[in-house]
């Protein structure tokens, strides 16, 4: 089934590349220019997943959010041209699902869609199986994981927390989500759990498990895999 996408930002000229890119992937895309237009086609017809700009005139994005979560619990990324960290902190502590900043790669944008909506339990329109990011490559079907064209011999838990972080790359994890998602809470409040397991892959994917390149820790926040294009 087709799912909605609502990207909602006060730049026509984003929107139409929201609008191209993802309606090149197969959704079905709406856009609004403010909050107030956002919040009415929401209340109409609830959207699967919400790409909404923070600064816009009026109500801004985070008074949006508030009021879109107020409608339903879907699934929001917020889009800024905002690159300080506090601004993303604010944003994950809010409960958004991902954060993406502009200027944006339409490929990258459209893999953090599809990953905000695989963890949010919706339907992926079109595999992104296996993930490949340089010299590592993710095979989820198989549970492979190979860098340079050798396999790296990981744990289940192990493989479902790379493949976790991986399948959206650069976006920010916290303990608590990692722990909910890979574990389903069977660790609830023992977050040392995933510290441990953070450094048992940087062992095993990093040259330099002491200066990673994949696995970033954001201090304050959590984890995320790091790749740009």
């Amino acid at each position: 089934m087709t799912q909605n996408i609502l990207a909602v930002d006060d730049d026509s000229k984003i929107l139409k590349i929201l609008h191209h890119t993802l309606s090149k992937e197969g959704f079905r895309v709406s856009t609004a220019s403010s909050g107030e237009e956002a919040l009415q086609l929401a209340g109409k017809s609830l959207p699967d997943l919400v790409l909404l700009d923070i600064t816009m005139p009026g109500i801004d994005g985070y008074e949006t959010f508030q009021r879109l979560r107020a409608i339903n619990d879907m699934p929001i990324i917020f889009l800024t041209d905002r690159t300080d960290e506090i601004d993303k902190v604010v944003g994950f502590r809010m409960g958004i699902d991902d954060y993406q900043t502009k200027p944006f790669s339409p490929t990258e944008l459209a893999l953090r869609v599809k990953a905000v909506l695989r963890r949010s339990g919706g339907q992926i329109v079109k595999s992104e199986n296996p993930l490949k990011y340089g010299s590592i490559v993710l095979d989820y079907d198989r549970r492979v994981v190979k860098i340079d064209n050798q396999v790296v011999e990981l744990t289940p838990k192990e493989f479902e927390l790379l493949w976790l972080l991986a399948s959206s790359p650069n976006s920010v994890f916290t303990k608590a989500q990692l722990l909910d998602k890979v574990w389903k809470s069977e660790f609830y409040g023992d977050d040392n759990t995933v510290t441990v397991h953070i450094r048992k892959l940087r062992e095993k994917i990093e040259t330099d498990p002491s200066k990673p390149v994949f696995i970033k820790t954001v201090w304050g926040t959590g984890y995320k895999f790091e790749y740009f294009a």
